[in-house]
């Protein structure tokens, strides 16, 4: 029997910004932004739900009079994306 896909990762953008996430760790809103081609505002969404999910943490702060936003993959998100893949693994075996 196929295991249910997590829904906070099916979504295509937060499945693009854990991706992202998982191999550098720790990335710049705008970094992950343009990366995913995204809106600013869309992106913004999406990662709140993230974070509500415990998947990331996301840092607010000052850099030179400038905001930044800095989003780092949790452990929780790891396991998450990890269980996220492997499920989608077994799909395939079919």
């Amino acid at each position: 029997m196929f295991k249910e896909l997590d829904p906070i990762l099916h979504s295509q953008l937060r499945l693009a910004v854990m991706s992202l996430l998982i191999s550098v760790k720790e990335a710049e809103f705008t970094f992950i932004r343009d990366k995913t081609n995204a809106t600013a505002g869309n992106l913004s969404v999406q990662v709140q739900k993230l974070k509500d999910a415990g998947y990331i943490d996301v840092v607010k702060q000052f850099k030179d009079n400038y905001p930044q936003t800095t989003c780092k993959i949790t452990d929780i998100g790891i396991s998450a994306f990890e269980a996220y893949v492997k499920a989608l693994q077994e799909y395939l075996k079919v």
